[in-house]
């Protein structure tokens, strides 16, 4: 089986570790059943961009300021 090679932008990372997060909240609340895998999985990543946007919204990052 030939490995597979992912490369992600800063940004794409970040959400990747914070849908993590939450997808692992979920399961260690047992709300996951074997059925429900894909769905709590698409969830948390709908979460975690819903939080990246917030942040982007309410916060002025340095590199954005003029």
């Amino acid at each position: 089986m030939a490995k597979k090679h992912i490369t992600l932008q800063h940004s794409e990372s970040v959400i990747v570790q914070a849908a993590a997060q939450i997808y692992a909240a979920y399961l260690s609340c047992g709300l996951v059943g074997e059925k429900d895998k894909t769905k709590y999985l698409k969830q948390s990543i709908r979460d975690a961009i819903t939080i990246a946007r917030s942040v982007d919204d309410a916060v002025i990052s340095d590199g954005e300021m003029e």
